[in-house]
């Protein structure tokens, strides 16, 4: 083999392997891998390992207080950054914790996340429809809310009764409040 096909060869399957790598980051496994053929979502396990930060809401009074943070996977920021949106099988995490707060050098009253955990949401993009039967699907995404008494049963009945409100204000944002989030800005 000479040096120009050695060269022609190594770019060809460097090539190729981004191909591949696209490919693999927008296939339908990556949208099933937390959704079952019903349409069923699941809390993925080690979500605060794996995936990314997107930022953190402080709600300080309510059923909802204390600190929202939110997670996606790596992939789904970089699309984002790319495209401006959500593409198919984006999974945005949010896990809401109670606060405490203290007084600290940095000062008084100061709020703070505590390891007791209140709920998780996900939300899994689907633009196509694919679950018209299940009413935790539609409006663009599946929706799902997680109680810490069993992680692994989606207690939303219907996403119009038990999401749709506190996201109506994001309505214009595909439902996502993207303000809360600046990992999804380009840096």
């Amino acid at each position: 083999m000479n040096k120009l096909t050695s060269i022609y060869l190594t770019v060809s399957i460097f090539l190729l392997s981004g191909l591949n790598n696209t490919y693999a980051e927008n296939s339908e496994f990556e949208f099933s891998k937390f959704v079952d053929d019903n349409g069923v979502i699941s809390l993925p396990k080690d979500f605060r390992k794996t995936m990314t930060h997107l930022g953190s809401w402080f709600v300080p009074t309510g059923d909802a207080s204390g600190f929202h943070d939110v997670y996606t996977r790596q992939v789904d920021v970089n699309a984002y950054r790319k495209e401006g949106k959500f593409q198919d099988g984006a999974i945005i995490i949010k896990e809401l914790r109670a606060s405490s707060s203290a007084d600290y050098s940095t000062g008084a009253n100061v709020s703070f996340s505590n390891a007791s955990i209140k709920q998780w949401f996900v939300m899994i993009k689907d633009s196509t429809n694919r679950f018209p039967n299940n009413k935790n699907w539609g409006s663009g995404w599946g929706w799902a809310l997680f109680k810490t008494g069993n992680h692994n049963i989606n207690v939303s009945m219907d996403y119009k009764n038990d999401c749709l409100g506190c996201h109506f204000p994001a309505k214009n944002n595909d439902w996502v409040y993207i303000e809360g989030y600046p990992t999804l800005t380009k840096q």
